[in-house]
């Protein structure tokens, strides 16, 4: 029995029976008009975590939100009633109809719940399979829980090994070989749309991961001058830094449109940042001349009603996908290698998690029969203490060594039947026979 099936045990030892859900959307069952209006804004992450947290019979709570996805990965009590709550809980945050999220929200259980969380990690749910970013931002979520206090031994383990699983993947298949990403996609896309990035220059809004993956693809790509600008002007100067561009302050946002070709735009802006009437005067500066915008952000950061304009050319992460479909038929190979590490990993953790179940019992009867042990070897202390110290030693294992070959079938057998999910018969006959509590 491992260290960490005693301590949760013993943690579950009066403990009802738990189960671990996930449940949430992601890109491929829910729209960006729905994903959007789900999407956390930054600081409001751990307001998530205590709503979730305070749900009656929930014990642990990893919250997840990405431009893709938003999750919730739970351990509670399995009930019917709590997985409601937890659906109520996350469809109030965007004021959606029972309806919408109905058609869209997606519930998983203990070893689907788990194999959706290692394909997540993995990248194998991911818009652009084998993308990094999904492994950091899954980090930074759990990361977040565990400094909020709302982890425990079960998620704990499960996180470490989706990690794990997540490492595994990348090892021993080439998924990430060649990877690509929103970014890379988005730059791929704008040379479609121009036939070369040569001489072009590029706007790019916002300064996180998102803006300087697409400053690298741009710069490999020949582009003319890249202009940085940011809320905090210090990062958009900084990332101009690294990338040879220009920096520029918000504010001059507006007039910045009208001098570039292309805008990437990425913020954390919980409203739109360019209008339509915005990009309508920069085309009349640009006399027209045709302009590229990639709208990556979630919520959106470019008013929808720039696209119907002439001679603009208007993406979303939506549309971002015909692009990456192009490049998952070569990875279906490696995806059937990840599939199946994963597989194997599934079953690995549900061992352990089902172990659990009859860990408590399990304990319960060796505390009993090691009490037996030592009451009878104090009654025999009047002739034993005649014997020598290697001779009560030797005494003292042969005893052990008998009680643990007696206990070995039945431990044997409740581990058995806890992988085969027929414990509880097993586990109430053994606590009756021993008169275990």
């Amino acid at each position: 029995m491992t260290l960490d099936c005693l301590i949760a045990g013993v943690i579950l030892q009066d403990a009802e029976k738990m189960s671990i859900v996930l449940l949430g959307i992601n890109h491929r069952s829910a729209p960006l008009s729905i994903r959007e209006k789900l999407a956390i804004s930054y600081g409001e992450e751990e307001k998530a975590l205590g709503e979730l947290k305070n749900i009656p019979h929930v014990r642990e709570v990893m919250y997840l939100s990405t431009c893709n996805r938003v999750e919730a990965l739970v351990n509670m009590k399995p009930t019917d009633t709590v997985v409601e709550e937890l659906k109520a809980s996350i469809t109030s945050r965007g004021n959606l109809s029972p309806e919408e999220m109905g058609k869209c929200l997606y519930v998983y259980r203990d070893e689907d719940a788990v194999r959706h969380l290692f394909r997540v990690a993995s990248s194998l749910d991911s818009m652009i399979m084998g993308e990094p970013q999904i492994l950091g931002q899954v980090k930074e979520a759990y990361r977040l829980c565990v400094g909020q206090k709302t982890s425990g031994v079960i998620l704990n383990k499960l996180l470490h090994h989706a990690f794990s699983v997540a490492k595994r993947v990348r090892t021993e298949t080439a998924i990430a070989n060649n990877a690509v990403s929103v970014s890379f996609a988005a730059v791929k896309l704008a040379k479609k749309i121009f036939g070369t990035l040569d001489r072009k220059k590029v706007l790019l809004v916002g300064a996180g991961e998102m803006a300087q993956l697409a400053a690298r693809h741009l710069m490999d790509n020949g582009v003319d001058e890249i202009i940085f600008t940011n809320r905090t002007y210090e990062n958009a100067v900084k990332l101009a830094n690294d990338f040879h561009g220009l920096p520029v302050e918000i504010e001059l946002l507006e007039e910045k449109l009208g001098d570039v070709d292309i805008v990437i735009s990425s913020t954390g802006s919980p409203d739109c940042i360019i209008s339509g009437e915005m990009v309508t005067m920069a085309l009349r500066r640009r006399k027209n001349r045709l302009m590229f915008l990639i709208d990556v952000a979630v919520p959106r950061d470019i008013d929808p009603a720039a696209g119907k304009i002439d001679n603009v050319y208007l993406y979303n992460i939506d549309d971002l996908q015909r692009v990456v479909d192009e490049n998952l038929e070569n990875r279906l190979n490696e995806a059937e290698k990840a599939e199946s590490i994963i597989n194997e990993e599934v079953a690995r953790f549900s061992e352990w998690f089902a172990a659990l179940e009859v860990v408590p019992t399990i304990v319960d009867l060796k505390n009993k029969t090691e009490d037996i042990v030592k009451r009878e070897m104090k009654r025999s202390h009047s002739w034993m203490k005649n014997l020598g110290g290697e001779e009560r030693e030797n005494i003292d294992i042969l005893v052990n060594s008998i009680v643990n070959k007696i206990l070995h079938d039945p431990v044997v057998g409740l581990k058995k039947e806890s992988r085969d999910g027929e414990a509880d018969s097993y586990v109430a006959v053994v606590k009756k026979l021993f008169k275990l509590k």
